[in-house]
Order: structure tokens, then C-alpha cells, then sequence
């Protein structure tokens, strides 16, 4: 087991979605990929409220490919 952060929960449009954390380095514009395959503008990892938190639900297909990983 890893003992640094691999990936990173974010609110963005559509769902709440795991992404590698290399996306949260990722410069706005650019597009990145969450664990299920869903897009999302880098820009959306950044400042996200406890509202944006509220809003979106966790992404289930997210969960399961990170519960599932080896």
C-alpha cells in the first residue's frame, strides 16, 4: 500500500468522482479522466465549496473501480 495520496475526490459537474491525483496538477482547459471514465475540465478540481460537496453525489462507478483495484 501506497503511503501518499493516489487519488482525489472532487465535486464537479455531473457527480462526485475519484480522480488521480496527477489531475489536480492538471491545468485548466485541460480535460482529465475520473476511475470511470467520466470528463471533466481540470479547472473543476480547483475551489470547490462545501456546497459544490452537498450537491453531487458520490460517483458509484468511481467507488467501485477504487474498491476493487489491486
Amino acid at each position: 500500500m501506497s503511503d501518499y495520496l493516489t487519488y482525489v475526490w472532487r465535486p464537479v459537474t455531473g457527480g462526485r468522482h475519484a480522480f488521480p491525483i496527477t489531475a489536480t496538477k492538471t491545468p485548466a482547459g485541460t480535460p482529465v479522466v475520473a476511475f470511470c471514465g467520466a470528463e471533466a475540465d481540470a479547472a473543476e478540481l480547483h475551489d470547490r465549496s462545501e456546497v459544490d460537496w452537498i450537491r453531487e453525489d458520490t460517483c458509484m462507478h468511481c467507488w467501485h473501480a477504487l474498491t476493487t483495484r489491486p
